[in-house]
């Protein structure tokens, strides 16, 4: 039975099985990524897919937004953005600092909540010293005199209101936002998220 077993491993045929099932398996990933791709909307460096968790998506449109985008809710119930670049489209870095600026009455409209989250670029949340990963409508962020409110983005602690600072890494990292029972705007796609601006 060894015997056979060797011959049958040295004759090629085991080696041309797992090559083929490797490249069957990377030819796979890269179609799922290209359909996921088709599907994601990226504005202002910020992506969405709105189909996510529709019942009615194809097997194939299902299995590549599950890849992209795990365990979510339909679009409806609760939209998902999310950044690694900012609007002149420079990878993000804690060596810099970002500004989020919403102008008057334009943060995400929504009939639950908001929350907007920085994590590294595998999707941790990072240490920080005030143990602050998100900020949301809950954050009680000031506004400035124009009614428009500013989220600064920096590892260190601004100068400005510390409620409006979200901790970022000091190194590579993404940022997501999320908006639950999300409006009507964000729901028919004419809401857009501002973009984030290095200011330094």
């Amino acid at each position: 039975m060894s015997g056979s077993f060797a011959s049958v491993a040295s004759s090629g045929v085991v080696q041309g099985v797992i090559i083929g099932a490797t490249l069957a398996f990377l030819t796979t990933i890269l179609i799922l990524d290209a359909v996921a791709k088709s599907e994601t909307r990226t504005v202002n460096g910020w992506s969405s897919i709105q189909k996510a968790g529709q019942p009615g998506n194809g097997l194939l449109v299902r299995a590549a937004l599950q890849k992209a985008l795990p365990v979510v809710n339909v679009f409806e119930e609760a939209a998902y953005w999310t950044a690694s670049v900012d609007g002149a489209g420079k990878r993000f870095s804690g060596e810099h600092v970002y500004r989020l600026h919403f102008l008057p009455g334009q943060l995400p409209p929504n009939d639950a909540f908001w929350s907007l989250t920085a994590t590294d670029t595998v999707g941790y949340m990072v240490s920080n010293p005030i143990g602050r990963s998100s900020v949301d409508d809950h954050s009680g962020l000031v506004t400035n005199a124009d009614g428009s409110v500013d989220i600064l983005l920096q590892p260190q602690e601004p100068s400005g209101p510390a409620q409006n600072w979200l901790p970022i890494p000091t190194g590579r990292f993404k940022l997501m936002l999320r908006a639950y029972l999300p409006g009507v705007p964000i729901v028919d796609g004419s809401y857009e998220v501002p973009p984030v601006v290095q200011v330094s």
